[in-house]
C-alpha cells in the first residue's frame, strides 16, 4: 500500500519581516550598497533560486550566527530573452519576457528577508535603505497580504 504524505500550510513559517526595495541598481550594487551602510555582509549565493526550467532569481544571504539573525536578499524581476519566430518578410527576433517572485508586488525591484530576534532592527534598517542613492523607497511589507508568499521559502 502506497502512502501519500502532504506539507502542510502548518508548517510553513512566516516569522520574518520583509523589506520592499525600489531601486533601478544591479543586483551586485544594491548588495554592495546596503552592505556599506546597512553594516550587512551579504555575498551571492553559489546558486541562483530557481522557479521553474528558465526563470532564477539572484539570492545573496548573510547568517549572523553571533546575533541569530538571518539576511537574504532577492531580485523580484528575472529577465528572460524569448526568440520570436516569424513568417514572412520579418526575420525571427528575440522578445524580452519578464517573470516575478512575488506576483502581486510586481513593482518592487528586491526583497529584503528579514530573519531577526529583535524586530526593533527593522525600523532603522529601512530608514538606512532609504538613505541609499539610487533607492526610490524602501518599506515594510505585511506577509499576510501576498498570495505568494510561499515562493519566500529559501
Amino acid at each position: 500500500m502506497l502512502t501519500t504524505h502532504r506539507i502542510s500550510a502548518d508548517l510553513y513559517d512566516d516569522e520574518f519581516g520583509l523589506i520592499a526595495i525600489h531601486s533601478s541598481l544591479a543586483d551586485h550594487a544594491i548588495a554592495y550598497a546596503i552592505n556599506g551602510d546597512c553594516g550587512l555582509r551579504l555575498k551571492r549565493m553559489a546558486n541562483d533560486f530557481l522557479v521553474g526550467a528558465q526563470v532564477s532569481f539572484s539570492i545573496f544571504d548573510w547568517d549572523d550566527e553571533l546575533n541569530g539573525n538571518y539576511w537574504t536578499l532577492v531580485s523580484n524581476i528575472c529577465e528572460v530573452e524569448e526568440e520570436i519566430p516569424s513568417e514572412g518578410f520579418f526575420a525571427s527576433g528575440t522578445s524580452l519576457k519578464k517573470s516575478y517572485l512575488v506576483e502581486e508586488r510586481k513593482e518592487v525591484d528586491y526583497f529584503l528577508k528579514v530573519e531577526v530576534a529583535d524586530e526593533s532592527l527593522i525600523d532603522p534598517l529601512i530608514r538606512k535603505i532609504n538613505n541609499i542613492p539610487n533607492v526610490v523607497t524602501a518599506y515594510s511589507v505585511e506577509i499576510q497580504s501576498l498570495k505568494s508568499k510561499r515562493n519566500l521559502i529559501f
